[in-house]
């Protein structure tokens, strides 16, 4: 089994106590800021190049954005043990595994919202294109 296969569909944890659940996730938080940290780098990029491209071309973007985003997503990402354990006191008898389906929904869309950006100065880069021919 591939290193993605078993990030992506892990066994959930046998024991459904707090302090197992949270340990689940803790050992997921490297990869997951790994992958959406990497993301980042790319999107900012890509986001500074279409910045840099004439006509009226402007500054890269800042970097203390990308750090609020990094402390926001780990925000996020510590939710998702408190949701499995609130799920967990909800349902009470033998609760189903939700860790892994979270942690996969949170990491795609983790990367797809770190993503964003590169629409948004794609956008801006056309619109300025279309004001400078007209």
């Amino acid at each position: 089994m591939s290193a993605l296969v078993r990030l992506l569909y892990p066994p959930p944890t046998p024991s459904r106590r707090p302090a197992t659940v949270i340990s689940w996730w803790e050992r997921r938080r490297l990869a997951f800021n790994l992958i959406v940290g990497s993301t980042g780098v790319l999107s900012m990029l890509v986001v500074n190049l279409f910045g840099w491209l004439p006509p009226r071309s402007h500054g890269p973007m800042p970097l203390v954005a990308a750090v609020a985003f990094g402390v926001v997503a780990n925000l996020c990402y510590t939710s998702g043990w408190m949701i499995e354990l609130l799920f967990n006191a909800w349902w009470k008898d033998n609760p189903p595994a939700i860790g892994p389906v979270l942690f996969r929904q949170g990491l795609l869309f983790s990367i797809g919202l770190t993503m964003l950006p590169i629409g948004v100065a794609a956008l801006d880069f056309a619109m300025r294109v279309v004001t400078w021919l007209w």
